[in-house]
């Protein structure tokens, strides 16, 4: 039994569900989403609430049934709120900068890695080491954070890299000398 998957999803004010077949759209007052379900889901809109429907108990079915309605509400959340995600950098001489619609990032390599913003997400650097990804679209904003993480992932030894704000690396001793 999908608990995620029975709870009807309250639409905000200002959000709107357009259903057509499989095809779902949602328009808010950060933007629009739109998305193709299985086509074996059932979704209906009755007075601000959205519900998914399974149409049997099959293991395939069941699965689908919470993964739905998850994507559902994020695409909702996302029209009405917003995602956001945040980087810090750590390192002697590692720094980030905004060039036009580039985020430039030194971290310890011999040459400047350059990231090109997408379309749909806004990427803001509010200080030299920190990195601030806004977007409407959860997977787009997370894998966005994720690419400039990758540029140089924490390490356990000093802790030098990047990565995501409250996110905590477990520190390792270095060798001992005998």
């Amino acid at each position: 039994m999908s608990r995620v998957g029975l709870k009807p999803l309250e639409l905000p004010e200002g959000v709107e569900v357009k259903i057509d077949g499989n095809h779902v759209t949602v328009k808010g007052p950060k933007g629009e989403l739109s998305r193709t379900f299985h086509p074996e889901m059932d979704i209906k809109v009755e007075d601000k609430l959205v519900t998914v429907v399974r149409p049997s108990d099959h293991k395939e079915h069941r699965a689908l049934h919470g993964t739905t309605r998850s994507l559902l509400g994020n695409m909702v959340q996302g029209v009405s709120q917003g995602y956001e995600k945040a980087l810090e950098i750590n390192g002697v001489g590692y720094r980030a900068t905004k060039q036009g619609n580039k985020i430039v990032v030194n971290a310890g390599y011999s040459h400047p890695v350059e990231i090109e913003q997408e379309e749909g997400i806004d990427i803001e650097v509010p200080s030299n080491t920190k990195i601030v990804v806004k977007g409407i679209d959860k997977e787009k904003v997370g894998a966005v954070a994720a690419n400039i993480r990758a540029i140089r992932p924490p390490e356990p030894y000093k802790g030098k890299g990047i990565r995501y704000e409250g996110e905590h690396v477990r520190r390792k001793e270095g060798k001992t000398a005998k």
